[in-house]
């Protein structure tokens, strides 16, 4: 044994302590990279994913949209025609009051009415402002009552046209403008003839007594 050479070892030198360290510490960093480098990949992934999620999400939710909007603009242009169908199509109304008027002014055509007997009055008094004075018998009559006469006749009568115009025009309705799906009902088919037949009874009535064809005016005698 080389009685120089140390028994125990000695502690390592200050340059050696240092190589030692810096060897750890190289040997450190490349765990830290991939450390650093697995947390940025894992960052990114999930980020990829989350916005594919997102976008998939929006798509879908912008398809389920375009769908509804598009059922509702089906469903609007179907309601649409329906309304228009509806529109045109007439209800009848019309002709059924008609009917109802024009029986009406046939019985007013038979029975006579306030304006006739106004008119009546009318008459008359001109009648009697005229023979006043002085007239004969004849003149009286036909001033006072025969005037008066005409006059009722002549109002029933337009009351007995009147009648006639508006039952046939109900009846011939349904022949103009768009056809109805409907017939016309039988009640306004019987009003309107009603009231036409009694518009031909009022009138025929009317032109017989204003021409003195029903009933001639009373004649004055040669005694009076």
């Amino acid at each position: 044994m080389n009685p120089r050479t140390p028994t125990n070892p000695t502690a390592p030198t200050d340059s050696e302590a240092s190589e030692v360290s810096a060897a750890a510490d190289a040997s450190d960093v490349p765990h830290a990279s991939d450390a650093s480098g697995a947390e940025e990949a894992v960052t990114k992934k999930a980020a990829a994913e989350g916005t594919s999620y997102d976008l998939d999400k929006v798509t879908g939710d912008a398809v389920t949209e375009d769908g509804a909007e598009e059922g509702d603009g089906d469903e609007d242009l179907d309601l649409d025609g329906l309304d228009d169908e509806s529109a045109k199509e007439p209800s009848g109304l019309g002709a059924a009051a008609a009917a109802v008027v024009a029986a009406g002014l046939g019985v007013v055509a038979l029975t006579g009415s306030w304006t006739g007997k106004v008119a009546a009055e009318r008459e008359t008094l001109i009648g009697q402002i005229k023979t006043s004075g002085g007239g004969t018998a004849a003149q009286q009559i036909s001033e006072i009552y025969g005037d008066a006469w005409h006059s009722t006749a002549l109002v029933n009568g337009l009351f007995a046209l009147l009648a006639l115009l508006v039952g046939i025009f109900a009846l011939v309705r349904p022949a103009f403008g768009v056809p109805s799906a409907q017939p016309q009902p039988g009640w306004v088919r019987a009003v309107a003839t009603a009231g036409i037949v009694l518009g031909v009874l009022g009138l025929l009535i009317s032109v017989g007594m204003y021409f003195d064809l029903i009933v001639a005016l009373p004649t004055a005698t040669a005694a009076q």
